[in-house]
């Protein structure tokens, strides 16, 4: 799938090229992702201002930076939510040809419907394409391998906050997504929860393959889970770092610690960044 603004980028930057050693393959599904010159404005005020990235299929990205520098409002183009002012966004398939993603997303809120049961809300990713019986027997599979099996028929209201966000990430799962988007899933959880989540986050994503693009507050998360972190500032990449170190990560490795330091001194405007 292309999306092409009004107005077309002129000479994008070359992407940098990251190639990822991935310890299972990437998913069949999984779509790259190419911006150029990608900028969002609302009125006068310019949120993405030329942004030209390549993400390869079955990577993990994640989008850091303060507050307003545009990372959720580039996370919406990416889904459709938003149309660029100018620039381009292309989706491409294995072959390197335009393709129709299938992109989900996960809020920071589960947003799970209060009237369905957990199975059900699953089902809902699932659309209506597919046999009720089919789909609920898909729903309590996927429950089974996030350790919600025996939730399968309650309600949203007698889950934990934790359990909550799993339903809502088997949700956008089930459908076997070639790109998962992730508007700070975790930042609403507990200090262990969120740790647990991660793991999760982390097996799915080397199990399934999909091309993930996480946006986070938090540099730890986003080392501990990505192959490459983007720091914005203002609109722009100001930092583009690839996290060189095989999946799963210890929580605590002092080669981590480091690129977390490089992170948080391009966030704060410091010479962290070389």
């Amino acid at each position: 799938m292309t999306i092409v603004a009004h107005e077309r980028f002129q000479s994008p930057a070359d992407a940098p090229d990251y190639e990822i050693d991935r310890v299972s393959p990437v998913g069949a599904g999984a779509a790259a992702i190419t911006l150029k010159g990608l900028e969002k404005s609302f009125g006068g005020n310019r949120v993405l201002r030329g942004i030209n990235l390549h993400i390869p299929a079955g990577q993990f990205v994640a989008v850091i930076g303060k507050s307003g520098c545009g990372k959720s409002t580039l996370l919406r183009i990416l889904m459709g939510l938003d149309a660029p002012t100018v620039g381009e966004l292309h989706f491409e398939d294995a072959a390197g040809k335009d393709t129709q993603a299938n992109a989900r997303i996960v809020f920071q809120e589960p947003r799970l419907l209060p009237w369905l049961s957990v199975a059900e809300n699953v089902v809902v990713g699932l659309g209506d394409k597919i046999d009720k019986r089919v789909a609920l027997r898909e729903a309590e599979a996927v429950l089974s391998e996030v350790q919600l099996s025996e939730k399968t028929g309650d309600w949203p209201s007698q889950l934990s906050g934790g359990q909550r966000q799993r339903v809502a990430l088997v949700r956008a799962l089930v459908s076997k997504p070639g790109v998962l988007a992730l508007d700070e899933p975790l930042g609403a959880l507990d200090a262990l929860t969120r740790i647990s989540m991660q793991e999760l986050l982390n097996r799915v994503w080397r199990e399934l393959g999909f091309t993930a693009v996480l946006v986070t507050h938090d540099v730890s998360e986003a080392v501990h889970l990505a192959d490459r972190v983007i720091v914005l500032d203002e609109g722009r990449v100001a930092l583009d770092l690839a996290i060189p170190h095989p999946h799963p990560r210890r929580h605590g490795n002092a080669d981590l610690a480091e690129l977390e330091g490089r992170l948080l001194a391009a966030i704060l405007g410091s010479d962290g960044g070389h």
